[in-house]
């Protein structure tokens, strides 16, 4: 067995060391580890592959860490992670307590700027190339970006900005024609539009027309027309780039070593903003991957023979499979029903929507600012748009919702995938500020459904309020509910109770609600009668419901998978407030307290933090205490 070049590699240093002849053998064992590894752990596969040429000459032929590389959005960046003093580790990735599935600074000096949301690298590294200038340093800065990401407005301004005060900066745009769903929107028709022009289009009528009539016309022919693909990709892009103040190189093939680090080493000399054009297929290396590039995106553990994804079985339904059958039965009854999404038409459950409705469906591409303002011209021509985006990246359209949305009373409906702890993608993808920043907005309804069935009654009074609605659902699985019966809308602002009890009040929202009747449960053998709320609405809120409870109980605990900083506690306690009740009742607020929680297994991190059942019933006793003769309590006498 021929020795492994991996094995020998430890930092960029040792890899400088290598003779570039034996560079192929550890592209091949590079992309292996990576398959090996994330058939095991799950992850972000294709992407990874992708740019397994791209990481090796870029530490290659530049002093890393010395020289800095952002990989925008970071999901690719898996080879990097080996390569830079963590391929032991690389077993753990995405694991609890193990590497970040992205570019983490706290987790390695190799890692310039944390990521996971997209476009964020020119802006970033123009950032870092403007404070080397200032302290008068000379390393180089190299912003990695996908064409998908280039779809997002953020990418265009940083772009604007570099070239305006052309400082030196190495873009490197790693073109698949891929984001997560198929790219969309002018930029990636702008080759093709720039063919079809009038004096163009009838250049080529004309010379079609001579050929026709010429012995050899048609091999003459087709030599024209490879010859305009070939213009299509070595002249029109430049011309886009150089005119927002970069000198443009490319598109060349990614996966061509030589020709990699041939110009790599040119544009190391080359003074002011330079965008190098790279040409990648996405999954490069792992066929199944490579024929469906959108399914190893992120994918689950996988069978490497097969690239089938190990199924855990059969169970219920996810919530973004059953937001996906709910809205098309809803668009079936109501014509003015829209789908709109950010490029992310499977991972939101839009897919069959676009199927059935195309016309209905929109994919803005990366752009979730522009989304939300489509979405609100689209509502004042009397449409109603559900505008399916994760929960953490709706955090990129905040002012959008607010000024454009809510201050115009407009029936948006905003359907939140992802709501509260996701896992293994961590801090950069949990959902756990939208009920503090959407709550807060006037003329907002805010809603969040305790299972599946929930779920689609939630979502038809969100189409049916008249106002700016955000249902709120998490990752993975529904309960197992029955879904088959007719869906039906549930009054504004109003709560659900799922348990009497004397001794204490519980008020749950969401994927806390199941959790908080088992944590009743619990607290029933510990000789504590629960009462259970669903609240179902974190505005408004159930005011007669929740009162009505705490009067009785005395005790209060808030439950929520949510920021406790002006979250739904934070809702009851001001209603508390403004009732002036607040000192009478004993109120316990359980959430994810002030700081970013890390990545790992969802019931994990649900422990860790308390809202789970244990977590809850646990607090419960700690607030109400425990009787001694079960089911007697002394109650604290409310007005």
């Amino acid at each position: 067995m021929s020795e492994r070049l991996l094995d020998s590699i430890d930092t960029p240093e040792d890899l400088r060391k290598l003779d570039r002849s034996r560079l192929p053998q550890l592209v091949e064992e590079l992309r292996e580890e990576i398959i090996n590894t994330v058939s095991k752990k799950g992850g972000h596969l294709g992407s990874s592959l992708g740019v397994v040429d791209l990481t090796i000459a870029l530490h290659y032929k530049f002093n890393t860490p010395n020289d800095r590389i952002v990989w925008d959005v970071g999901h690719q960046a898996y080879a990097h992670k080996i390569l830079t003093g963590r391929k032991k580790a690389f077993q753990t990735l995405r694991q609890y307590k193990g590497l970040s599935g992205f570019p983490k600074r706290s987790e390695s000096e190799y890692d310039s700027f944390d990521t996971g949301h997209s476009s964020t690298s020119i802006s970033a590294s123009l950032g870092m190339v403007a404070a080397r200038d200032i302290m008068e340093k000379d390393n180089r800065v190299i912003a990695v970006i996908g064409d998908g990401s280039m779809t997002a407005g953020l990418a265009f301004e940083g772009l604007n900005h570099a070239g305006h005060i052309d400082k030196n900066l190495i873009v490197i745009l790693n073109d698949n024609e891929m984001s997560i769903s198929e790219n969309v929107g002018a930029l990636s028709s702008y080759l093709s539009k720039m063919m079809t022009g009038v004096l163009y289009t009838r250049v080529r009528r004309e010379t079609e027309h001579l050929f026709s009539h010429l012995p050899g016309g048609d091999s003459m022919l087709k030599f024209a027309k490879k010859l305009e693909e070939s213009l299509k990709g070595l002249v029109v892009p430049g011309m886009l780039f150089e005119d927002l103040g970069f000198k443009y190189v490319g598109p060349i093939d990614g996966h061509n070593m030589e020709s990699l680090f041939e110009n790599l080493k040119n544009i190391k000399n080359v003074d002011g903003p330079i965008l190098f054009h790279i040409l990648t297929r996405k999954g490069k290396g792992y066929k199944p991957a490579e024929d469906n590039p959108a399914a190893f995106h992120g994918v689950g553990p996988f069978d490497i023979e097969t690239g089938k994804v190990k199924s855990s079985g059969g169970g219920p339904p996810s919530y973004t499979n059953v937001f996906g059958d709910t809205i098309i039965r809803l668009a079936e009854k109501n014509e003015k029903v829209v789908g709109i999404t950010a490029a992310m038409a499977a991972g939101t459950g839009m897919s069959k929507f676009a199927e059935r409705f195309p016309n209905r469906y929109f994919d803005v591409g990366i752009a979730e600012q522009h989304a939300v303002t489509f979405a609100a011209g689209m509502a004042t021509e009397g449409f109603v748009p559900i505008v399916a985006i994760y929960s953490t990246f709706m955090q990129r359209a905040y002012d959008q919702v607010v000024h454009d949305v809510a201050l115009q009373k407009l029936p948006v409906v905003f359907a939140l995938d992802r709501g509260g702890i996701v896992g293994a993608d961590g801090p950069t993808h949990h959902g756990l500020f939208d009920y503090s920043f959407m709550r807060h907005v006037p003329n907002m309804v805010v809603m969040a459904p305790k299972d599946e069935q929930e779920l689609r009654s939630l979502l038809k009074t969100a189409t049916e309020c008249g106002k700016p609605a955000s249902v709120r659902y998490p990752r993975g699985a529904g309960y197992g509910v029955d879904i088959s019966r007719e869906i039906s809308s549930i009054e504004v602002g109003k709560g659900e109770l799922l348990r009497e009890g004397n001794d204490l009040t519980i008020v749950a929202i969401g994927s806390t609600v199941y959790p908080a009747i088992e944590a009743a449960e619990k607290l029933e053998r510990e000789g504590i009668n629960a009462e259970v709320i669903n609240a179902r609405f974190v505005k408004p809120l159930d005011e007669d419901l929740i009162l009505t409870s705490v009067k009785k109980t005395g005790y209060l605990i808030t439950v929520e998978e949510n920021a406790l900083q002006g979250g739904f506690g934070s809702a009851v306690m001001e209603l508390l407030e403004e009732k002036g009740m607040l000192a009478d009742i004993k109120v316990k607020r359980l959430g994810v307290p002030d700081g970013f929680v890390e990545h790992g297994p969802q019931d994990v991190l649900r422990s860790v933090v308390g809202i789970d059942s244990e977590g809850i019933a646990k607090a419960a006793v700690q607030l109400a205490g425990k009787s001694a003769t079960p089911g007697v309590r002394a109650k604290r006498k409310i007005a």
